[in-house]
């Protein structure tokens, strides 16, 4: 199974091993953790920080690459590739986007996206938590997913009260503006932004294994006496 049907041969279904045949964790060798299930779980908490710029954008773009067979979902969640959901999470997109174009109304809507970003981060992040046992799933989609979309959306929130402070609402055009396309931008990167947090992660390791493996195995130099 394939994380990004666009990105062949980067889903390894191997287990983590650095070049050494060393396991990268204990625990993920333990648990079976693959590289496409850390794809997925960075995929998902990268989406999830999107949600907290705009609810409906990254939902959108999750229902548009799922209906065209680019990104797997969990099977509890196969309705985001249909086209009933693209058509109506386009339409909330559109009426999202505008809204904050409203004056005061943008303030007024940071009340109700707060929450919502919190549940569209934990629902976009379980969608593509594929491979992981359901409890694991929605703890780190609660946790970790939840968690980014309102880290995210409190930082906007205080961007917008700042810019209404001292504009009086009309700075607040090019904060929506901005917020729209960071939503955007990160939707459509989230796979990149996985994939690098991955390799990060695989040199870390690698470093670390390597490590231990130095302090085992202590290297024999010769000594040389003179003579």
């Amino acid at each position: 199974m394939q994380l990004f049907g666009f990105v062949p041969g980067i889903i390894n279904k191997g287990y983590l091993c650095s070049h050494s045949g060393f396991v990268f964790s204990r625990k993920m060798s333990e648990d079976g953790w693959t590289m496409n299930e850390v794809l997925s779980v960075a995929l998902g908490i990268g989406l999830a920080a999107a949600c907290g710029f705009r609810v409906f954008v990254p939902l959108l773009f999750v229902s548009i690459a799922a209906k065209a067979g680019k990104l797997n979902l969990v099977p509890s969640f196969q309705w985001m590739g249909t086209d009933t959901a693209m058509i109506a999470f386009a339409i909330a997109t559109a009426l999202e986007v505008g809204a904050y174009y409203i004056p005061w109304l943008d303030n007024f809507l940071d009340t109700i996206a707060t929450p919502a970003a919190v549940v569209a981060g934990a629902v976009i992040s379980a969608s593509v938590f594929t491979g992981l046992d359901p409890f694991l799933r929605w703890t780190l989609a609660i946790i970790a997913g939840a968690g980014a979309a309102g880290a995210v959306q409190t930082a906007s929130v205080v961007t917008r009260a700042a810019s209404t402070a001292s504009t009086g609402g009309f700075g607040n055009f090019m904060v929506a503006t901005g917020e729209l396309i960071l939503s955007v931008v990160a939707s459509f990167l989230a796979p990149l932004v996985a994939l690098v947090l991955v390799v990060c992660l695989i040199v870390y390791i690698s470093r670390k294994a390597y490590k231990r493996y130095k302090v085992a195995h202590p290297s024999q130099e010769a000594v040389t006496t003179p003579t």
